[in-house]
């Protein structure tokens, strides 16, 4: 017997945790509290397990409620595609997009292609930059979206956590784990001598202004009592790529956007600490091209979660 789930539901379900409250997912749906309630236990019954479970004072998603609202944002986002596909060749306007450079040389040709081919009459303006410039052009009313890293956890100001300022929105839509990256191969994968001692310094890439990376790094190895050392700096990521393939020393990003001349190392394997996961954020500005925003940031959406 095939089980229908209700869209209506899961569309409350994917409000509700973006907004941290089913109260505020029933003002947002125009239902009452008691209707959202209703539709929550509906999908439980239909799941045959329970989404949610008692944490402290408030509710958790459990296994079941993680893999339901994995596939209730991309059911929602199909159905919203297929309605806006029967009329999308009539959306006319433009998006001013901003993209974290770890997004710009992967999902650039892909999605916007892709977003292009389905609105032809929709002109799209994108900047590839970093967090501080993204968040001060979205403050500026100069982005209508904007992808970039939660700079919250940065202790040497690079401009507190992405937020929305006005009536914008904010939603997380991946917290990928930070990751130690060496070359592909040809060279040693911390970018130490083979005959280097243990205790010599780990030689550090970086971003020649303060980066919420490169502080991670710096407060792992310190709290690891590993000595380091930074061996080479770049105002671009395309210089962290060339450096850490040439094996000149490791760099701290995630596995999205990751040239094919580096690879993702075992920190445990390297004698290199565990990093934190860090929030990837979505801003997007009310208007006039809100519903254009809204179609390219499901298409974002869809790209990003099942892991880039």
């Amino acid at each position: 017997m095939h089980v229908n789930l209700d869209i209506a539901a899961l569309r409350t379900l994917v409000i509700g945790m973006e907004l941290g409250s089913f109260a505020k997912a029933a003002d947002r749906v125009g239902r009452s509290t008691s209707a959202v309630s209703a539709q929550i236990k509906k999908l439980e019954e239909q799941a045959g397990a329970p989404l949610f479970r008692k944490s402290g004072r408030g509710l958790a998603l459990t296994d079941a409620g993680e893999v339901m609202l994995d596939y209730a944002r991309r059911m929602v986002g199909l159905n919203d595609e297929a309605a806006v596909a029967t009329r999308g060749l009539d959306m006319e306007g433009w998006i001013r997009l901003g993209l974290q450079e770890d997004f710009g040389e992967a999902l650039l040709p892909q999605l916007l292609g892709r977003f292009a081919r389905a609105h032809p009459k929709v002109r799209i303006e994108a900047r590839v930059a970093r967090n501080t410039d993204l968040q001060e052009r979205f403050d500026a009313g100069q982005l209508d979206l904007a992808l970039l890293w939660d700079g919250s956890m940065d202790a040497q100001g690079n401009g507190g956590p992405a937020r929305p300022r006005g009536d914008g929105s904010r939603e997380v839509i991946a917290r990928p784990r930070m990751c130690w990256i060496g070359p592909a191969a040809g060279a040693s994968a911390t970018g130490r001598n083979d005959s280097a001692d243990e205790m010599d310094p780990l030689p550090l890439i970086a971003f020649d202004r303060p980066c919420l990376f490169t502080h991670a790094a710096v407060v792992a190895l310190d709290r690891a009592r590993i000595p380091w050392r930074l061996v080479f700096t770049s105002p671009s990521l395309s210089g962290l790529w060339a450096a850490t393939a040439a094996g000149l020393g490791v760099n701290v990003r995630t596995p999205y956007g990751l040239p094919a001349a580096v690879r993702v190392l075992e920190g445990k394997a390297a004698g290199l600490p565990a990093l934190p996961a860090i929030p990837l954020v979505m801003l997007k500005r009310p208007g006039e091209t809100q519903p254009l925003a809204d179609r390219l940031a499901a298409m974002m959406r869809e790209y990003i979660q099942p892991g880039g």
